[in-house]
């Protein structure tokens, strides 16, 4: 099993940045990708970046060039740099990793006005 503790969200202008991050901690050597998503009230949660144990990423057309994600050298926590946020990206992000199942964090509210 995992655990995933989010933290880093909160409000930011348009333009601004915010950088999350998730720490993860049990069978941490087990998980095959962490990533994340993201939902609005209505909406389904959509990814926005993932990241495979390998170091393959993918990243939703939406955030290429604005979002990075990376991770530190132990895998343990992974993060999500968020630059020239605008308000479409205001949302629940959640993190998630996956060890044969999903495992999700509790998510983090990310605010953005115009």
């Amino acid at each position: 099993q995992v655990q995933l503790v989010e933290s880093g969200g909160g409000s930011v202008q348009a333009g601004g940045s915010l950088r999350l991050s998730c720490a993860a901690s049990g069978s941490i050597l087990s998980i095959n990708v962490m990533g994340w998503y993201r939902q609005t009230p209505g909406k389904q949660r959509e990814l926005v970046a993932t990241i495979t144990y390998g170091g393959t990423i993918n990243y939703a057309d939406s955030v290429k060039g604005r979002f990075t994600i990376y991770r530190d050298g132990a895998k343990r926590t992974v993060y999500l740099q968020m630059n020239s946020l605008k308000p479409e990206d205001t949302a629940v992000y959640y993190c998630r990793a996956e060890l044969g199942r999903p495992y999700w964090g509790q998510g983090t509210q990310v605010t953005v006005s115009s």
